[in-house]
């Protein structure tokens, strides 16, 4: 196909560069449109870390307490697998049986449409089971655990402060001396580990934990550590925020606290004597107390304090509007425990199950309607609920033989402790003020975006509210953020626009080298910005996210995005040096070579499409990529066709000196010694295509020595070990072990 001449396409040719050139009022409006559209795509769209991919795996849970693993998977597992099983779209069931537990795993097939549905069946299906053993709980079916919190806050509970430990040694000091007897008030015993020397073993807690309300523990092993000859003359030593005793012994620091860890595990069934204590401190001498104390300092708020604070910031939280849903770890729940001697009950003709049946009859939680009176409704309230553990304990159960009430804090022990064994611990560790590591009690609470928004504006609107909710929160109470998504998010921008700046300066240095002028340089960093704005535009037009795929698409494309404009500057300038008008030069050179930089912008396209091509989750996590890099392409090729025709009509001038023929350029500078390589290549074509080959085999060769990964790895601030006990170790190994790793 012959070109046309230039006298024909001038005389002839409508094209969108000659329009944009000669109606520059009209290209002016558009310009400042296109930019206006990239600003408001690029405010507009949502913002995240990752790519929006659909959660296809759920888990079944299902608790049936005593039973051992084997009865487990035969009798809970494997109905739980088969109603999953009866699902089209499930590909993949793990089940994992415990003793007491049955853990069973449901993977959808990638091409499940939509997942939310298909695990609405399963779990259709699962509550259909109507054959489970006796004494199985409810399955508890999650489907949104493989969600991804946005923002992970820690709430920790820092460790006691000097003045407080001065305070409490006070008090304890105070304590030992008066039950020690007034003979030894000031003095102390003698220090020293001698027979017969007297000993007390403290432990402190929160103000907020009653003392009294651990009396019976108390009362218990004064009692066993005397009957069983380990001490003599055992007294308790009770008050506010300490308890202990204080005995006589023979026996050593290291064998006191043995006896008493032990005398926990052996009596009480549990690790510890409460989770709120301080570690025991044996405490020989009063006047050593402050020290003593201050070795085994804990920490200042209890779990309850812990759960009230971290309960007040998630339904501040959920007031922000980006924000979805917020799930809490490590909450140490509290239950009334009711503790009762058979021999007692049956004296009053009583059994244990009757005690559930009184105390449901008496706890009325149901409304009591409505009465019209005076034109008015008036709500009916029933008083009948229990509001605390007290009026628990003051529930009459019966009569004695006499005629006289008998409650139920006559027969039982009423007490609220929280749950025994626990179930989960959450502890978080830092540095204080002084760069000494601590180790506190800790809650998670794991904070989730509403889909369709931007991180950035979830980062803000959690930032302002907690920061409208700390006045109401202890100065000492730390927060911290254990995962912080809007951070990744900013430094993945501030990664792209770094990269922006960097590009802008290249292309203005590589610019200045080639055309050795300003002119063509500010034009070519002016098509940066252009070509981005309409970028972002197409982006929010096609619902594409900000996103780390997205962003690297970006990235990439700044190497690609400048290449049709610097075509489309060079020809605007050979026209200017051939004696051109500006307003003829500014459209007819990139008219000249539009097929070319069309068919050049189409092979930039064609490269990266093979992606969309990618089935499956992965597919969907790299869709982004090929579809951004068109955009941003189509955009370079529009803008060189546009607005680097109206720009070049103002800014481009023809060179002062004459443009050089191609004949005296292959005689001087980098065209020479180019021209002299071209023509070797060309006369002795076959070594080089020979050489070619060579370096082509010598690539394989190296390239399948490399280590393949489809995806590289992902950079988190945060690491995790996963530390594994015995089926049957309990929570306390557990969790020494886990302290040993930490330590």
């Amino acid at each position: 196909m012959a070109h046309r001449a230039d006298a024909d396409l001038i005389a002839h040719s409508r094209n969108t560069a000659r329009f944009f050139t000669e109606t520059r009022h009209i290209s002016w409006v558009l310009l400042i449109a296109t930019v206006a559209w990239g600003v408001y795509g690029y405010m507009k769209m949502p913002q995240r870390k990752d790519p929006d991919i659909p959660v296809r795996v759920a888990v079944a849970l299902c608790a049936w307490p005593g039973a051992a693993a084997e009865k487990v998977e035969e009798l809970v597992a494997r109905r739980i697998e088969d109603a999953m099983a009866q699902n089209a779209s499930v590909q993949k069931i793990t089940s994992l049986s415990r003793a007491g537990l049955a853990v069973v795993h449901v993977e959808l097939d990638e091409g499940a449409a939509d997942p939310g549905k298909q695990f609405d069946d399963v779990k259709m299906k699962l509550d259909a089971i109507s054959d489970l053993p006796s004494g199985a709980g409810s399955i508890d079916f999650i489907k949104d655990f493989g969600d991804t919190a946005a923002l992970m806050l820690t709430v920790a509970s820092p460790k006691v402060g000097d003045i407080e430990i001065a305070l409490r040694a006070r008090d304890v000091r105070r304590a030992i001396e008066e039950t020690r007897g007034a003979g030894q008030t000031g003095r102390g015993a003698p220090a020293g580990s001698g027979p017969g020397q007297r000993v007390s073993v403290v432990a402190c807690a929160p103000p907020s934990i009653n003392p009294r309300a651990l009396k019976r523990p108390i009362d218990l092993l004064v009692r066993d550590a005397a009957s069983s000859g380990f001490a003599r003359d055992v007294r308790p030593v009770i008050g506010p925020g300490y308890i202990g005793i204080d005995a006589l012994v023979e026996h050593t620091d290291a064998e006191i606290l043995a006896f008493i860890n032990g005398w926990i595990q052996e009596r009480l069934h549990s690790s510890e004597f409460h989770p709120d204590l301080w570690p025991p401190a044996v405490i020989r001498d009063p006047r050593d107390t402050r020290a003593r104390l201050a070795a085994v300092s804990g920490d200042k708020y209890s779990y309850r304090e812990l759960d009230d604070f971290t309960t007040l910031i998630k339904y501040t939280l959920q007031t922000v509007p980006q924000v979805s849903k917020i799930d809490t770890a490590g909450v140490l729940k509290e239950k009334i425990y009711l503790e009762y001697s058979q021999q007692r009950l049956a004296s009053y003709g009583l059994q244990p199950s009757r005690l559930g049946q009184i105390l449901a009859a008496r706890n009325i939680t149901t409304p009591g309607g409505v009465l019209e009176i005076g034109g008015k409704n008036l709500n009916i309230d029933p008083s009948g609920e229990f509001k605390s553990e007290k009026e628990i304990g003051d529930v009459l159960i019966t009569t004695s033989s006499g005629g006289a009430p008998v409650y139920l804090r006559d027969l039982v022990d009423v007490t609220r402790a929280y749950d025994s064994p626990p179930r989960f611990l959450n502890f978080y560790t830092f540095k204080d003020a002084a760069g000494r590591w601590q180790r506190t009690r800790a809650i998670t609470l794991s904070v989730q975006m509403r889909p369709g928004q931007q991180i950035g504006q979830f980062g803000a609107g959690v930032d302002a509210a907690l920061a409208d909710l700390r006045p109401r929160l202890p100065e000492d109470l730390v927060i911290a953020r254990t995962s912080d998504q809007p951070l990744q998010v900013e430094e993945s921008v501030d990664l792209f626009m770094k990269s922006l700046y960097e590009a802008i300066v290249l292309v203005v240095l590589v610019a200045l080298v080639g055309f050795w002028e300003w002119r063509p340089a500010l034009l070519m960093a002016l098509s940066i910005p252009l070509t981005l704005a309409m970028t972002f535009g197409m982006m929010d037009m096609l619902g594409i996210d900000l996103q780390q795929v997205s962003i690297a698409s970006l990235i990439i494309a700044l190497g690609l995005l400048v290449d049709d404009p610097v075509v489309a500057g060079d020809a605007i300038k050979r026209e200017l040096a051939a004696g051109r008008p500006p307003v003829i030069a500014a459209w007819l050179g990139p008219e000249k070579l539009a097929t070319a930089i069309m068919f050049a912008t189409i092979t930039n396209i064609v490269a990266y499409l093979p992606l969309l091509t990618l089935s499956g989750d992965t597919g969907r996590f790299l869709y982004t990529l090929p579809v951004v890099l068109a955009c941003s392409l189509v955009a370079s090729r529009v803008v060189s066709m546009t607005f680097i025709p109206l720009i070049g009509y103002y800014l481009l001038r023809p060179g002062r000196k004459q443009e050089p023929s191609p004949e005296e350029r292959r005689t001087k500078g980098f065209a020479r010694f180019y021209y002299k390589v071209g023509g070797w290549a060309l006369d002795h074509r076959w070594q080089v295509l020979a050489g070619s080959i060579l370096f082509l085999m010598l690539g394989g060769f190296l390239a399948g020595r490399l280590k393949q990964s489809f995806f590289p790895t992902d950079l988190q601030y945060l690491s995790y070990i996963d530390v594994w006990l015995p089926e049957d170790a309990p929570l306390s190994s557990t969790h020494a072990a886990a302290r040993r790793a930490d330590e």
